[in-house]
């Protein structure tokens, strides 16, 4: 009776401690998404941020719309400055998102706004979505230039664009305005652009017949560092 006894909590026994060994095994982190798959989330969290701090900054702000001509310039502008490793305003071929936006569309005018910021992150931890579209509003909210260029209440257009290469995340957001103008005829020749020190100073300058302006205004940072602000030249 005793042994009879024994093999009935054998298995008992077996079952223990092998649920034991399971509970025990390590469990390896699952590794962070590629952060190319992230772009698109980061610049539509992006957008939402900036209109969400226009209104903070003067609640009578025009909406801004997500703009389709605008999105293309600013994911070329992005790619471009991840695929050649630099930020700055202009390409090393000299193209700029006033005359890539030209190039699409010859009938554009009015005032354009441009901010451009990069981030740097590692591998192993990835990219977090909240919070780097986070800190690249944080880092144009402390810089004045980048601040008024986000801010100025006369911008009803948007375009976001993200791109990432090696540690870094490169963005470009645009901003735009028609300024009131009427719509571009193709007597009035080709259409030139100018660039000012502010959007204030741009949308004072009453436009020209022929041929009307497109206006320029950017700013770029870095973040995550200390901050660098340009205005275009």
């Amino acid at each position: 009776m005793m042994m009879s006894s024994f093999k009935h909590c054998l298995p008992l026994i077996l079952a223990l401690v092998t649920l034991c060994a399971c509970q025990t095994t390590p469990q390896a982190p699952p590794p962070p998404p590629d952060p190319a798959t992230q772009m698109p989330a980061l610049e539509n969290r992006i957008m939402a941020l900036v209109e969400t701090e226009r209104m903070k900054i003067d609640p009578g702000a025009k909406a801004l719309t997500p703009d389709a001509e605008l999105t293309r310039v600013a994911r070329a502008r992005a790619r471009d400055m991840a695929a050649k490793h630099y930020l700055a305003h202009a390409a090393p071929n000299g193209d700029t998102s006033a005359s890539l936006l030209m190039a699409q569309d010859a009938k554009f005018q009015g005032l354009l706004g441009e901010n451009l910021a990069a981030q740097h992150y590692t591998r192993q931890s990835g990219i977090s979505v909240e919070d780097f579209a986070r800190r690249f509003l944080e880092t144009w909210m402390n810089s004045p230039p980048h601040k008024e260029n986000l801010a100025f209440a006369d911008y009803d257009r948007t375009g976001v664009g993200a791109a990432v290469n090696g540690d870094t995340v490169y963005v470009a957001l645009l901003l735009a305005t028609d300024l009131g103008l009427p719509p571009h005829q193709d007597s009035d020749g080709a259409a030139t652009i100018t660039r000012f020190e502010n959007p204030k100073a741009a949308s004072a300058v009453p436009a020209r017949p022929a041929p009307p302006p497109i206006r320029l205004r950017g700013a770029l940072g870095v973040a995550g560092g200390a901050n660098r602000a340009q205005s275009a030249q």
